[in-house]
C-alpha cells in the first residue's frame, strides 16, 4: 500500500505562483513513475505532470515552460511549481502513483487562480 498526502493548494491572483507537494509513505520502493493531474469543474480529469523514478519529466502542454515536477527521494516528496498561473489552472490536483500491480491515488487539493 501507498499513502500519498497533497498540500501547497490555495487561492492565487492570476500570475502568482504556487507550489504543490505530494508526500508519500508505505510501499514506496515499487513506486515507478509519480504524477499531478487535475479536474476543472465539468471536465474530466487530465495529466499535468508525470516523473518516472529516473527523472525523466513529461508535461501536458498547458502547463509546459510554466510547471516544473521535481522529486526529493530523501523525503519521499513529489513536488509541483506552478508559475504563471492563469484562472483555467483552477482545479483540485491530484497527485498519483504507479507501482507494477497498482495506481494510488491522494486526495486532492484545491488551487483557485483568481482576482
Amino acid at each position: 500500500q501507498v499513502q500519498l498526502v497533497e498540500s501547497g493548494g490555495g487561492l492565487v491572483q492570476p500570475g502568482g505562483s504556487l507550489r504543490l507537494s505530494c508526500a508519500a509513505s508505505g510501499s514506496i520502493f515499487n513506486i515507478y513513475v509519480m504524477g499531478w493531474y487535475r479536474r476543472a469543474p465539468g471536465k474530466q480529469r487530465e495529466l499535468v505532470a508525470g516523473i518516472t523514478s529516473g527523472g525523466s519529466t513529461n508535461y501536458a502542454d498547458s502547463v509546459k515552460g510554466r510547471s516544473t515536477i521535481s522529486r526529493d527521494n530523501a523525503k519521499n516528496t513529489v513536488y509541483l511549481q506552478m508559475n504563471s498561473l492563469k484562472p483555467e489552472d483552477t482545479a483540485v490536483y491530484y497527485c498519483k502513483a504507479t507501482t507494477s500491480l497498482h495506481v494510488y491515488w491522494g486526495q486532492g487539493t484545491q488551487v483557485t487562480v483568481s482576482v
